[in-house]
Parts: structure tokens; C-alpha cells; sequence
């Protein structure tokens, strides 16, 4: 079963940091652009932060940029989001979604990622409050 594991969320108070983890299952990150979106109570969905495959790109929100990194870990098959200086407008559930696969490589960028529209998992839920 292809599945992505979202971990690393918590209560932290302002200025503090989180990482988040996503661990792929069942599958290889090779050949998918993969990120995080976000989800605060009342408000949209939104893109947080993307690291794409094909074209070696990458995405961050406006709001997050200069104090997120989005990294990842082949050996472990996981994708990191560092999160640093959080903001109480930090406090979402943060999802983990792929894009693109090993016969669809041109779709693994950043630019795809974005128009998501897949099905999403649980998410970790990020509260940033004092």
C-alpha cells in the first residue's frame, strides 16, 4: 500500500521550531514532487512548501519564506519540513502530498504539485500559541 506518514507536529510556543516528517510507505520519493499544504480552522487550504523531481525546483509560500526548508532524506524515504520563528498564523494541520511516480516524471515539479487535487491523509497538526 502506497502510503505517506505525516509526523512532528505539536504546541510550541512563538518563535519557537518544529520539524515535520514525511515518510513514504510502500514506494520510493524518487521520481514524485512532494510538500506540505496547509489548513488553519475556518481558512482554505494552502501551499506551504514543495521540493520537486523533475526540474529540481522548489516552493515556499510568501508567508513561510526565510523560515521554512524543506529537505529530503533518500536513505529514509522521508521528506522534512524545518520550521523555525513560528507564528501563531503557523497554526494549521499540515499535509503531505506527492506528485508525479516513476511513469509520470513529468509531472514531478513543483509548477503540478501546486494544482493538486488527490485525496489527503490525516495530517499533523501544528499549534503555535503561548
Amino acid at each position: 500500500q502506497l502510503q505517506l506518514v505525516e509526523s512532528g507536529g505539536g504546541l510550541v510556543q512563538p518563535g519557537g521550531s518544529l520539524r515535520l516528517s514525511c515518510a513514504a510507505s510502500g514506494f520510493t520519493l524518487d521520481y514524485y514532487a512532494i510538500g506540505w499544504f496547509r489548513q488553519a480552522p475556518g481558512k482554505e487550504r494552502e501551499a506551504v512548501s514543495c521540493s520537486g523531481y523533475k526540474d529540481g525546483s522548489s516552493y515556499y509560500a510568501d508567508s513561510v519564506k526565510g523560515r521554512f526548508t524543506i529537505s529530503r532524506d533518500n536513505a529514509k524515504n522521508t521528506v522534512y519540513l524545518q520550521m523555525n520563528s513560528l507564528k501563531p498564523e503557523d497554526t494549521a494541520v499540515y499535509y503531505c502530498v506527492k506528485e508525479g511516480g516513476p511513469h509520470f516524471t513529468y509531472q514531478a515539479t513543483c509548477a503540478t504539485w501546486l494544482d493538486y487535487s488527490g485525496s489527503w491523509g490525516q495530517g499533523t497538526q501544528v499549534t503555535v500559541s503561548s
